[in-house]
């Protein structure tokens, strides 16, 4: 047909058109319902289908992941009877609140036993606590010579009980001699009492931290 002719059809008489006029308005007609479709309602069931899928990959890789950790349960219970021994003996190697004072005298003799001159040993006034252990920082300092200096810093490293030296400043004096100031630390891990009173100050300090977070939001809110 020619532009002519399909300009001269009678839209309120589509019946009497000829067949290829009729298949071309059918084949819009068709495209504008399946459109409309698509925006009005097919669009939010693709996106729901869409994040269906999603979601059921998640739930198939921590269905996964679980299953795994169900049949290694028994090697992880293992590995964690393991680490709790292997806790244990670490803490068997420090000393509880009473063996500390005799530590400590370990300590100052592990110096006067290699001839050095104590000018400081003075333990902090308060333990730094945590969790399972309290740390007590001894401010040191000695003079000596470069191998008795040398050889103290061996024997700490060998005593029985845990004992660390940091902040370590090595200078010499008029006469030539090392002297050392540094931290000695040991750690004494703590009993029952202070276990359970540590962990009643972490959940209370927990609780008031959200209780001031709550108060802020509410004093935002009232705004």
């Amino acid at each position: 047909m020619t532009l002519d002719e399909l300009r001269r059809l009678n839209p309120r008489e589509i019946g009497t058109w000829p067949v290829l006029p009729k298949v071309g308005v059918l084949l819009l007609l068709m495209i504008a319902i399946l459109f409309g479709g698509y925006w009005l309602d097919w669009s939010k069931q693709w996106n729901r289908l869409t994040a269906a899928r999603g979601k059921e990959s998640e739930l198939r890789k921590e269905f996964l992941n679980k299953k795994a950790q169900a049949i290694n349960l028994d090697a992880y219970r293992q590995q964690l009877e393991d680490v709790q021994q292997s806790f244990g003996a670490l803490l068997k190697q420090l000393p509880n609140k009473s063996e500390m004072e005799a530590l400590l005298s370990d300590i100052n003799q592990a110096g006067l036993g290699r001839g050095l001159q104590f000018e400081l040993f003075k333990p902090a006034s308060q333990e730094i606590m945590t969790e399972f252990y309290a740390e007590q920082p001894i401010a040191v300092k000695l003079t000596g010579t470069y191998h008795d200096v040398g050889a103290f810093a061996s024997d700490v490293s060998q005593l029985s009980r845990i004992v660390t030296l940091d902040n370590v400043a090595l200078s010499l004096d008029k006469e030539g001699r090392l002297i050392m100031d540094a931290t000695a630390r040991t750690f004494r891990y703590l009993d029952e009492e202070e276990v359970a009173a540590q962990k009643r100050a972490a959940r209370d300090s927990k609780e008031k931290g959200g209780k001031g977070k709550n108060k802020v939001a509410n004093k935002g809110g009232k705004k």
